[in-house]
């Protein structure tokens, strides 16, 4: 049944920034279906429909967006939020766990996205709203892997803006700092551990642990994927808070030689 009130699809939504993101949205006067891998986990809440979905799947991925189409006749707002994080130095992981993070993160958010636009244009316009972070502008020691899978959505995202502009469609990026959710408890743990980077990976682990239990409340990434779906001329980036918008104003400004050493000190590295 076609609806007149626009529809927005956001994946990852039971908890975090999605969740908040679809009650925002909600709140903004959007019909929202949020997606989780598991709904029978889900409670109700604030108005989101939620629909199984594995954006590892590409059956998946065109079944819910086909639901969403049968029901609303139409999706206006894309959130791609779904992903995981990963922890550990790069020499750590497993090819295949990086291909993991990589499916998820990457190649999920460009099966979201291709399986969406066809509607978009046929429809005359729309928004792809893609999470990214400071981290896809910055390096991360100890997160190698997660901060190339962001930088990737960066590149992604700006190249294709290019391309569907002309047809009303709109492809943006939101880039949290940290942020007090469930990150580090579902990130992914580096498969093979070795001794060489264990005193450095403890001192990333608690690092990590403190930032985020101080970082920014997911509504306030909640705030700037409002503003990315709402705004009539929208900006290509949105930082999310305070410290994300002083970081990346900082990658601007300050040498490169400097930025490299504050990275360092900041990851309490030596050298």
């Amino acid at each position: 049944m076609a609806t007149t009130r626009q529809v927005a699809l956001v994946t990852g939504a039971s908890s975090g920034i999605g969740k908040a993101a679809a009650l925002a949205l909600v709140a903004a006067g959007f019909t929202v279906v949020g997606t989780s891998r598991d709904t029978s986990r889900v409670a109700p809440s604030g108005g989101v429909t939620f629909l199984d979905l594995d954006v590892t799947s590409t059956e998946s991925v065109t079944t819910v967006v086909q639901q969403v189409i049968e029901q609303s006749g139409r999706i206006d707002v894309l959130v791609n939020n779904a992903g995981l994080g990963a922890a550990g130095a790069a020499e750590e992981s497993s090819l295949a766990q990086d291909q993991r993070l990589f499916d998820v993160n990457v190649f999920g958010l460009i099966r979201m996205t291709k399986a969406v636009l066809p509607r978009m244009r046929a429809q005359g316009g729309g928004r792809i709203i893609n999470i990214s972070s400071v981290l896809g502008f910055l390096p991360a020691p100890y997160m190698a892997s997660y901060a190339a899978s962001k930088h990737a959505i960066e590149g992604y995202s700006e190249s294709l803006d290019h391309e569907v502009r002309e047809h009303d469609v709109r492809v943006l990026l939101v880039q949290p700092a940290y942020t007090n959710t469930e990150f580090e408890a579902n990130s992914l743990r580096a498969d093979s551990p070795l001794p060489v980077y264990a005193q450095q990976r403890h001192i990333f682990d608690d690092m990590m642990a403190a930032a985020i239990k101080d970082g920014d409340d997911p509504a306030i990434v909640a705030k700037a994927v409002v503003s990315a779906a709402t705004d009539p001329k929208p900006k290509l980036r949105y930082t999310a808070g305070p410290t994300a918008g002083r970081v990346s104003t900082l990658r601007r400004i300050i040498p490169a030689r400097s930025f490299d050493k504050q990275i360092r000190k900041l990851n309490r590295l030596a050298g």
